[in-house]
């Protein structure tokens, strides 16, 4: 797992107070998990996968460990001291989700890094639940699922038990559970190829492939390929010159079914972290304008060097708040992409604690957000123009409502997405010009894809 016992405790470490970070002070797990790594990159590849297996897998099932925690402990997840409760999630999850370390070590690693962080008089009780876990680990049951659905459900895949009832209720059961295993499976990294030729591809293919790793390219679009298990893509031949840039597929389709046409002005209004705006841009093939809006100066600055690594020269970064209504673009966008703030129910696969940070009543508030967004966005869309709204969420108030309200309030007309989708995701909504798409159901994040056209004048 590590070279000396002296590296793995202080990997252990290292997890513990990033796990800290997320759960007791409300850090990104995203944000912390880079920092870490960049931080400590004189690690080898071995130590850091190990860290980030532990620390993601940790927070990915820690509705389901404190389940197990709770059934063979006197004092429950919730009693304990932050860094017990931390050091026996970790360990547990060590139990029961990774086969190259041995029981006894992840119970002997977590009595002394108990020790270690200054609680010698309980590493009695964190040997003996942990010990008492690996003894049962085999026999341990869920909550009867015919008895009660929605803890079962909540505990088995790990998720709250409002979204559990919240999908259960716009999805149904069989749905629901397809959702909560795919959130659960493994996310490779996508990436979209920028004008490559299939010689560079197959160079890129055999340096992942002597890393260990895989490249496949991915049966919804041919210029988007699945890396698996590689090294830094960053150091990959060809990143610094723009040849290929990281996107979800999701996020492909959002603009592949815009037809984006040479000579177009597109205005992206919540645009972080630019990639819609870049493959419009690529679709103007340099003949018109991509102008990509974000109310954060640091994410502005981050798409307008990615703009320039990429030599994309028609598309401008821009620090704008969406909720502030800008005249000079009033019905002057052929396009208007309106990938607006939601709930990110879709990409907890990726993104682990937005389901400890999200709750009912912060969804409520991101819906009327929503609202106030969406009228701006379609008093930029000139007469017969398009406006694409979407968000990374699985919610029907935050979706299918605002389809509603487009077309009852502001008469947007749907567009079909039929012509420009694969046929694969052809379904009876995507003629009416939306798309629910989930992990566990497609090959994507959980994303929300609806295409609008304004009614010309006279």
């Amino acid at each position: 797992m590590t070279k000396t016992v002296e590296n793995q405790i202080n990997t252990r470490a290292l997890v513990m107070d990033m796990l800290l970070e997320v759960t007791q002070n409300q850090a990104y797990s995203h944000i912390v998990i880079r920092e870490v790594l960049n931080k400590y990159n004189y690690l080898s590849n071995q130590e850091k996968s190990f860290m980030k297996r532990l620390f993601e897998g940790t927070l990915e099932r820690m509705i389901e460990i404190d389940y197990f925690l709770n059934l063979y402990s006197k004092v429950k997840v919730s009693k304990m001291k932050p860094v017990i409760r931390t050091i026996m999630r970790m360990s547990v999850y060590q139990i029961m989700y990774m086969d190259a370390v041995p029981d006894a070590a992840a119970c002997n690693e977590a009595v002394k890094l108990a020790q270690k962080k200054g609680f010698a008089t309980l590493k009695g009780f964190v040997n003996g639940v942990l010990r008492n876990i690996v003894r049962n680990k085999d026999a341990l049951s869920y909550p009867d699922k015919e008895k009660n659905a929605v803890s079962y459900l909540s505990v088995k895949y790990s998720m709250p038990e409002w979204i559990v009832e919240l999908w259960l209720k716009q999805l149904g059961i069989e749905r629901t559970e397809q959702v909560l295993a795919g959130l659960l499976a493994e996310h490779p990294v996508t990436v979209r190829f920028r004008n490559c030729d299939a010689g560079y591809i197959e160079q890129v293919r055999k340096i992942v492939e002597k890393q260990g790793g895989a490249l496949k390219q991915h049966p919804y679009l041919p210029y988007a390929y699945h890396i698996e298990k590689t090294d830094d893509l960053t150091k990959l031949p060809g990143f610094q010159e723009g040849n290929f840039v990281i996107q979800d597929v999701s996020s492909m389709l959002a603009v592949e079914v815009l037809g984006v046409k040479p000579g177009m002005q597109v205005l992206d209004i919540c645009a972080a972290p630019g990639g819609k705006s870049m493959l419009a841009a690529d679709f103007l093939q340099k003949e018109g304008l991509v102008e990509a809006r974000d109310i954060s100066t640091n994410k502005v600055a981050l798409m307008q060097e990615n703009f320039d690594r990429c030599r994309i020269e028609n598309a401008k970064a821009v620090v704008w708040d969406a909720l502030d209504f800008d005249e000079a673009w009033k019905e002057k966008a052929d396009i208007v992409i309106a990938d607006i703030p939601c709930s990110g129910l879709g990409i907890i696969g990726k993104k682990r604690d937005i389901k400890y940070k999200m709750n009912e009543e912060a969804v409520k508030s991101i819906e009327a957000l929503q609202t106030q967004i969406l009228e701006k966005a379609v008093a930029y869309v000139k007469p017969g123009g398009k406006l694409l709204f979407s968000t990374c969420t699985i919610n029907q108030e935050e979706n299918e409502a605002h389809v509603a309200l487009l077309q009852e309030k502001y008469h947007m007309t749907p567009v079909s997405l039929n012509e420009r989708l694969p046929e694969a995701l052809h379904n009876d909504t995507t003629q009416k010009g939306y798309l629910q798409l989930l992990p566990g159901v497609h090959e994507t994040d959980g994303f929300f894809i609806s295409v609008f056209c304004k009614k010309e004048k006279g």
